[in-house]
């Protein structure tokens, strides 16, 4: 039997991603508003500033509406690992490095590649925390390198 190679099996050491969660909240609840981030500009997002953005967002939702009073998702995924070109540095540097030869560069972390008007975070609700939650999610556009908008996918009559 002849084994399919995958890109990863070429790359010695794949950083783990921090991304704890992809799914908080209550997860069986039956939400009526849905409010998602999307990103304004094609972007990618590092699993710290991923981390950091459902860290922010489940926090304030939990303080504000409860633990069962919401269902928060990321719908992006880290798959793209970012390489780096390490360079020496001290005494004598310039004659232990090769410059730029050979310069295929080490794993460092992996980033989603995220395209223009992609939902990164999505957080389903009731009408009494509707405004809780465009806050949580402006406060998670906070973390990402490019600027966003938040869109109400389903029951915008509700909150009218």
């Amino acid at each position: 039997m002849v084994r399919a190679y995958t890109r990863k099996d070429y790359i010695r050491k794949i950083p783990g991603s921090r991304i704890v969660q992809y799914d908080m909240g209550n997860l069986s609840g039956e939400f009526p508003i849905t409010v998602s981030l999307a990103l304004k500009d094609k972007a990618e997002l590092s699993h710290n500033a991923l981390e950091a953005a459902r860290i922010s967002t489940n926090r304030y939702m939990q303080r504000k509406s409860g633990r069962m009073g919401y269902h928060l998702k990321i719908r992006v995924y880290p798959h793209h690992i970012v390489r780096e070109n390490p360079m020496a540095t001290g005494a004598g540097a310039d004659r232990v490095q090769d410059g730029m030869r050979k310069a295929f560069g080490k794993p460092v972390s992996s980033v989603a590649l995220v395209k223009t008007n992609q939902k990164v975070l999505t957080i389903k609700t009731n009408k009494k925390n509707f405004i809780d939650a465009k806050e949580a999610l402006r406060r998670a556009a906070m973390k990402f390198p490019v600027s966003c908008r938040i869109t109400v996918d389903e029951g915008a009559e509700l909150v009218k």
